[in-house]
Formats: structure tokens, sequence, C-alpha cells
């Protein structure tokens, strides 16, 4: 069973001795409630020490400690128990000047929870193997209970809600140096920490946040990985994020340095938030509080990688005086820097490459910046983009009654843009709205339009020499090179969620462990080295090939028309894994029709009934109704938006008890022989929805009513066997 089945590895118990006064040797863990008020190595070995009180197993109390687990791990789980039911903390401390080293800790909600610590080092730590929620979200569809909500945390709600592998509040002059944090939700979360130092640490492959900051300022966080930390996507299906980030900055974080990490395949790489009581949307800490110029301020991000997210490479929002210099941001899913409400931001000497390819809308490419004011984009390059620079100013009058809106955005001042080349990008600028511009010398080559503007938009531009400019100097702490350390990975298509989150490529797992599909379907064997077998094939398909390298595919495909349920067991590298599922092969007769967008078929069943009485724009003869449009079409002819789609087909079956199963975005129904199954006839973002169904020996009509209004467009149809009947 590989780690995704049953993430808790079983922990052999050790004999523990009574407590008594520390001595000169190593001492031994002896049970819940450890308190360490000296200077103590721990004897090395396992300890199951579970967290009864949320109290801390183990507590450091007192000041100028200094505690060296010498590799003894910790662990609070029971045998079997599943990550998302750990509960309490491994190691609480508190006081001054206290250093903590070596330590494994796992099997906790908090792997280990600092408060107070001034001076605090906590170092050459793993705190991997603790909470992480269970993922709902699947191949084919978002779940929305997978979102993280990280707006509020003043009374530590992250971890209440999300747990942590480190977590440090209200503690200044930090060193958190070389930990790591594996198969987890979230991985260091600091509080209120000011004037501290975070290198060399490697928090990555995490369904949450690798890096999380609250209300923390003159920070220097240098030389760390925080890649893979992401949730909500399936490669050229869904790109949802659902707020995970490589690094989550929230809340009036300022004059911070984050220099030579590598964020990638984040949901977003960096993502920040000025707050909810910078903006107002929450009560005023006192009544004297100043609005103006609140946010995360003046920080500095130099010199990391922030690429392949499935929404954006920087999000940074509502704030002032930031400095994106020196960045990677390569094939985000959505847009390499998002800045809605940003102002003073410099974006200078990035690389801006193939950013924008599952964009939602007009939101797409390189620079996207909703209502900014004097912002600079100089010197930056452009490279096969949806769009280089896209600036709007819709305008928002319920926003600017808010407190940051009436302090902070009376008067917009101009976006200078200049110096910058672009290369290939489908359009150089798009300007819109009330947005000014100064254009400065900027040259493109292979663009397909330079230039977007309505008539509201006003530009001037410029031609001048280009002026003298250097990134500024930085502190550097570390001696790793996270940056182009997996450069293998490199792609959105390397983020392989699982139900407990992304793949590490360090086991053996098949990917999708069950599959329903259409007429044939694919499933991934993946692992570090060695090959695969196929060794036993059971039901009506075909499997090819039987063996193969590491990583590999195999193809399921129908050797019959039917619902065709369905085993392979293979072995792979020293494991023995098996992929079951069902695929359903029928001929579909499948229509298509355009729709105005006067004729919603949520508000006119009359005359979307009309129109699928009439014949079709277009008819395909299929095997499977298995559509991933996503931004794209059934056709040119048809098109992407206000498209409906009605297919039919005849299926013989056994008798039986069968679960029927569809994905659709948007408006779904499916009838069985002339009876509704399934009615969802609303907008919606890409979205299961099942039923179960008794059915006799014999042929069975099935009918598929689908409409899309516009954006991403979906439709699945599966079924299976369900219950005791299931073959």
């Amino acid at each position: 069973m590989d780690r995704f089945q049953s993430p808790v590895v079983a922990v052999v118990f050790m004999i523990l001795l009574p407590a008594s006064a520390w001595a000169a040797e190593a001492s031994v863990l002896s049970g819940d409630d450890m308190e360490i008020t000296k200077d103590t190595m721990v004897k090395p070995g396992p300890y199951r020490l579970p967290d009864d009180g949320d109290d801390g197993a183990v507590r450091i109390i007192g000041n100028d400690i200094t505690v060296d687990f010498q590799g003894a791990v910790l662990d609070g789980s029971s045998e079997g128990q599943l990550p998302d039911a750990f509960t309490g903390k491994g190691i609480i401390i508190r006081g001054q000047n206290i250093t903590l080293r070596n330590a494994k800790v796992r099997g906790y909600k908090v792997g280990i929870h600092a408060n107070q610590c001034q001076g605090l080092v906590v170092e050459d730590v793993d705190v991997s193997g603790n909470y992480q929620k269970h993922l709902l979200s699947t191949p084919e569809a978002e779940d929305g209970s997978d979102w993280m909500f990280g707006h509020e945390n003043d009374k530590k709600e992250w971890m209440t809600n999300y747990g942590a592998a480190l977590y440090v509040e209200r503690s200044d002059k930090v060193t958190i140096r070389r930990v790591k944090a594996r198969h987890g939700q979230n991985g260091i979360c600091i509080d209120r920490v000011n004037d501290s130092k975070i290198y060399d640490n490697d928090c990555s492959f995490l369904s949450g946040w690798g890096l999380a900051m609250w209300r923390s300022n003159r920070n220097v966080i240098t030389r760390n990985a925080f890649d893979f930390c992401v949730r909500g996507y399936s490669h050229g299906v869904y790109n949802r994020g659902q707020d995970s980030a490589g690094i989550f900055m929230f809340e009036q974080n300022c004059e911070n340095v984050l220099a030579e990490n590598s964020a990638t395949h984040g949901g977003d790489c960096f993502f920040g938030f000025a707050g909810l009581e910078a903006l107002g949307d929450k009560p005023a800490p006192s009544p004297d509080f100043d609005y103006k110029r609140r946010g995360n301020n003046d920080n500095l991000l130099i010199n990391n990688d922030f690429s392949y997210a499935p929404a954006h490479g920087i999000e940074m929002t509502f704030s002032f005086g930031n400095r994106f210099i020196g960045n990677r941001l390569v094939g985000n899913a959505i847009c390499g820097v998002w800045g809605g409400y940003s102002q003073e931001t410099l974006i200078a000497g990035n690389v801006f490459e193939e950013n924008g390819g599952m964009g939602y809308g007009l939101e797409r490419g390189g620079v996207n910046i909703e209502h900014g004011s004097a912002n600079v984009i100089q010197h930056n390059t452009f490279k096969n983009n949806r769009c280089g620079v896209h600036l709007w100013c819709t305008p928002n009058p319920a926003f600017m009654e808010k407190p940051w809106g009436k302090a902070n955005h009376q008067e917009l001042k101009p976006t200078t843009i200049a110096w910058n080349t672009f290369d290939g990008d489908e359009v150089g600028f798009h300007f819109r709205d009330a947005i000014e511009t100064t254009l400065i010398s900027n040259r493109m080559t292979s663009v397909k339009r330079e230039i977007v503007a309505d008539e509201k938009a006003k530009t001037t531009r410029l031609d001048q020499p280009a002026e003298k400019w250097e990134p500024p100097k930085y502190p550097v702490l570390g001696d790793t090179r996270p940056v182009g350390a997996r450069k293998k990975l490199y792609g959105r298509q390397h983020i392989i969620m699982t139900e407990w989150g992304p793949y590490d490529f360090t086991d053996f797992i098949l990917y999708p462990r069950k599959v329903l599909a259409g007429e044939k379907a694919t499933v991934q064997i993946l692992g570090p080295s060695g090959g695969f077998k196929v060794t036993q094939v059971t039901g009506s398909v075909r499997v090819s090939p039987m063996e193969g390298t590491l990583p590999g595919t195999i193809t399921v495909s129908a050797a019959q028309k039917g619902v065709l349920p369905f085993t392979v067991e293979l072995d792979a590298g020293d494991k023995k894994l098996a992929a079951v599922g069902t695929l359903v092969s029928a001929d579909w007769d499948v229509k298509f029709y355009k729709w105005d967008s006067a004729d919603d078929p949520r508000e006119h069943e009359d005359r979307w009934k009309a129109m699928i009485a009439k014949p079709p724009m277009e008819t395909q003869k299929l095997s499977a109704i298995d559509f991933k449009w996503g931004g794209g079409a059934p056709s040119d002819k048809v098109g992407s938006d206000h498209f409906g789609t009605v297919a039919t087909t005849t299926i013989e079956l056994p008798a039986g008890t069968y679960t029927i199963w569809t994905v659709s975005d948007d408006g779904i129904r499916v009838w069985v022989d002339g009876e509704k199954m399934i009615d969802d006839w609303t907008w919606h973002p890409p979205k299961e929805n099942s039923t179960t169904v008794e059915l006799k020996a014999g042929a069975h009509k099935i009918r598929i009513e689908h409409f899309e209004i516009d954006g991403l467009s979906q439709l699945q149809f599966r079924m299976e066997p369900a219950g005791p009947d299931k073959k």
C-alpha cells in the first residue's frame, strides 16, 4: 500500500523510562506533557506520544536552552490513522534564545508551535507527515470544499483550520534553516514575526502553503524551496489553485526580502493580499486607525522562480511600493503578475514566458493590473504570452466607499511601460477603460497585435534611450541553490494531484487508481526508477503496453460495447499495484446547436425545446461522451460560447444497479428510458452529478442535454455497476 493510500507508517514502540532529572547522558521522552527546561540531548529512536490536551506532547520552556533530538522521531498518530484525523501539537516552545535541532515530528495537527520566543533557532528539523485535508477534487472536476481561506488569522485560524508543520508567532530575530516538510498541508507559518532569517528550507509537495506570513515585517527569506504547494488542479481540465501557494502573504507584511527562492507549481507561486483589516472589511482596531497606505508594502521579490502555477506567478493586490525584480515567471496558467489595485510597484528585469494558456477571459498573459496607479514596468522580457501587459480600470463605485478606497484610490496616476522586449506574444499591450499609460521605446518582434485599446484608454508614446538601471543589492543567506534544482519537473503537466496532495515523484503509484472513462482510458504508472509489468487483466478490455519503463502509461480500451468493469494488476518497482474502473463504449449520436444570448436556456425552456427540434448546426458519431473543451469549442462552426449539446444512445446492459455520473460546465440533464435522472440546469464550473438506478436486462435508451454559456466548458458521461450487483 503506497503512502497516498495509508500515509502513516507504523512506528515501533520503545520502552520508555520514568521521567527523572535530566542527566548528562541522552534523555528518554517518557510520555505526554514532557517538559524540558534546560540543555538536553534526546536519546535517538521512535517515540509515539499523542498530545491529548492540545498543549504539546513535549514542551520546551525557559531561556537560553538548546535541545538536540539527535534524529529522534516524535509521532502523535495512532497506527493506521489518516492525516485528516491528526490532532494536537508535537513540540511547544516558550522562552527566549531557545535552539531546537535534529527533531523529526509527525502525526500532529501542528508539528512545532513556538510563541513569544525572541532569538529562537529551529534548524535541521524534519516536520513531514503532519495534518492534511483529504481532498475531494478529482481529475475530472473540482470540489469547492477544498478551497482554503486565509483571510482571518488574528485568532490563530490557520492552525485551527489547516494545521502547520512549523508555526512561529509573536517572535523577533528568529532563525529557521534547513527545515524539511513533505506530505502535509502547510509548511512554515510565521505570525507577527519580525527581523528574522528564513533560509535553506525545503517545504515542498504540500497541499496548502509552503511559507505563510501574517503581519510579519523586515524578514530575510532566501534560498528556500517551496515547490508544488498546490491543490485544485487537473492538467488540461481545470486550474483553480484553491488559494494554495508556495509563498502566502496576508494582512500587512512589509519590508521583507524574498530572494533566490524556488516557489514553482504552487496554486499561486506567490500570493499576497493586503488584508481585511487593511481594506476596512472588518472593524478597525482603534477609532483613529489610518487606512492610508495599508497593505503588503515595500517588499522586494528578487531572482526567484515563480513558474508553472495553476493561477498566478505573483499575485500582490491592494499594496504599495513593492519591487518584483529579476524573477522567472514561465508557464503560469493565468498570468505572470496579477496586481489588482497595486500602486508604486516596480516590475523590472523579469522573464515572462508562455503565460496565460488557461486564462479566464481577458485576464491572461504576462502582467495584468486592474486599477493600478504609478506602477513602472521596465526592462522585462516577454515571450510567447497570450498578452504581454494588460491594464484596465472598470468603474467600481462600491469599492470606492470602502475605507481603503477612500484613503488610497481617489486619483490614479499613469503606468509607465519602458524598454521591454516582446517576442511572439499574441497581444503586446491591452488597455481598457479609463487607463493612462506612458510607453517608452518598447521593442516588439513577431507580435500578432502590438496594441489593443478602447476609446477610453489614454496612451502617450515616447522614444527615449534606455536609462541605465541596475538591480538593487540584497542580503543572501544559505548554501543551497533551489532555483533550477528541479528542472526536470518544469511544466504544469507534472502537477499530479492525489487525494492527499501533489505527487512527489519518490513512490510508486498509479494515477488515477480508479478509472471511470468512455471507450478508453489512460493510467500513469509513476515511480522514481525501474519498470512495470502488467500481471493480470480482468474484464472485457484490452491493455497496452503490457510492460515498460517508469514513468509509463498504459491504455485500457473497450473490447466490446457496453458498460465494462475491469481490473488491471501490475508490478512497479517493489510494489504490486492495481487499477480498477469501468469503461462505457456505445454508439452515440451527438448534435450541437447554437443559441443567442437572449435565449438563455435557464429562462426560456420553450425556446430551448424549439431549438433542439430543428436540424443541428453539427452532428458527430462518437463512441463516448468525453468532452474536455476547456476554453475551446466543439468546432469552429459551433464556437466556444452559447452552444447546446444533445447526445443519445441505446446500450445493452445486464440487470443490476448502476451509478450514472456526469461532469458538466454548464447545465446538464440526463434521461434513462424517458425518466429524468439528473437535472442541474444551472450555470456552474465543472461539476460532478451522480445518481443510482435499477435496470432490467436489455436495451436502455440514454439522452443527455447540455448547454454552455461562456468561459470554460465540459461534458462527460460515465456509468458503472453499483452495490452488490457490481461485477
